[in-house]
């Protein structure tokens, strides 16, 4: 019997390694649009569903995929342009008002009435060099101007590839559905038990994350507008992105605004404000998820925030999503693996 040069040994493993390394390297091109990628997934995936209503009503598939093109940019991307501006002015406002006297007295008389943390503070400010000072911050503006320019160009650039790439989703989704059951080295029942728990995070995470932090926003802005807290849409929309983290994410924005309130002298506001955070913003999180989320993903909460945190850590924003979503491939190719040990031992 003879053996081909495609049965060598040697050949195989070169043959594995060379394409392990391309696909490496397609990895590091494609990283600096990772956003852009995961952004055309999670909205392909969650408007799956009206999506195959749209189907029903449009045959044609690049029509249908640029209707429902269309849709996403008129229901999603134009409303968060005009919240994305709303919140710009909120934000200006929001440091003309942390500057202006009204604000800075309580401080500065909080400090007075303190000797020991004013002299600490004096002492502090006297080791300062004003022009070493100057120089540094002019520097630091200089930077973050080139920096807020740079971020810009590509927000925008990563905003028209995620559209890009999302019609190509619309319109090729069994394509590309057909294409990962033919790369993947599972059997198609376990293939589709990955892509389905994989479906049912983004989901989860996307959907059921962002529900609970937009009511735990919407409870925080009522809270903020009653107390006359400035700038209140934007404390809403700051405490509804940190609560995207949950068990203490809402925390990190209500805690430093009830502090703030009570050294400008509003102890019984700035105590309403903790009772409200404490037992009503950040304990809907604790009712709400087991109702949105805990159907939908098969791992324990401990295991969650650690995802989302690392998932924050190591991609950006993007790693709300993204971390769950991996600790959710590992965990399905682990009872993968685990449910072909059990075959091979129950038969041999």
């Amino acid at each position: 019997m003879t053996t081909s040069r495609e049965d060598i040994p040697w050949r195989q493993i070169t043959l594995f390694l060379l394409t392990l390394g391309i696909l490496v390297l397609c990895a590091l091109v494609l990283q600096p649009f990772f956003t852009a990628i995961v952004g055309a997934i999670v909205l392909a995936v969650v408007t799956k569903h009206p999506y195959d209503w749209l189907t029903t009503k449009i045959k044609n598939r690049s029509t249908c995929a640029a209707v429902a093109l269309i849709l996403v940019i008129l229901a999603v991307i134009v409303p968060m342009f005009f919240l994305a501006h709303d919140l710009s002015e909120q934000t200006f406002k929001a440091i003309a008002s942390l500057r202006s006297n009204a604000s800075q007295n309580p401080i500065a008389d909080f400090i007075a009435n303190r000797p020991a943390l004013a002299s600490r503070l004096e002492t502090f400010t006297d080791s300062i060099d004003a022009n070493s000072a100057a120089r540094s911050t002019g520097a630091f503006l200089a930077g973050k101007f080139s920096s807020l320019l740079g971020n810009s160009i590509r927000v925008i650039t990563q905003l028209v590839v995620m559209l890009f790439l999302l019609f190509f989703l619309f319109r090729d989704r069994a394509l590309a559905i057909t294409s990962l059951h033919t790369l993947l080295p599972l059997r198609e029942d376990e293939t589709h038990e990955l892509l389905e728990r994989v479906g049912d995070t983004i989901l989860a995470t996307a959907l059921g994350r962002l529900t609970i932090a937009a009511v735990q926003g919407l409870l925080a802005g009522l809270a903020f507008w009653v107390l006359g807290v400035p700038g209140v849409i934007l404390w809403a929309f700051t405490l509804m992105a940190f609560a995207m983290i949950p068990a203490f994410g809402a925390f990190l924005v209500w805690g430093p605004i009830a502090i703030y309130l009570g050294f400008n002298g509003h102890w019984g506001k700035a105590a309403l404000l903790a009772i409200w955070g404490g037992l009503i913003v950040s304990t809907i999180d604790n009712i709400l998820y087991p109702i949105l989320i805990g159907g939908h993903l098969r791992a324990h909460t401990a295991t969650i925030l650690l995802s989302i945190l690392g998932g924050i850590a190591v991609f950006g924003p993007i790693g709300i999503i993204l971390g769950p979503v991996l600790f959710t491939i590992a965990t399905a190719l682990l009872d993968i693996w685990h449910a072909r040990t059990n075959q091979i031992a129950t038969h041999p």
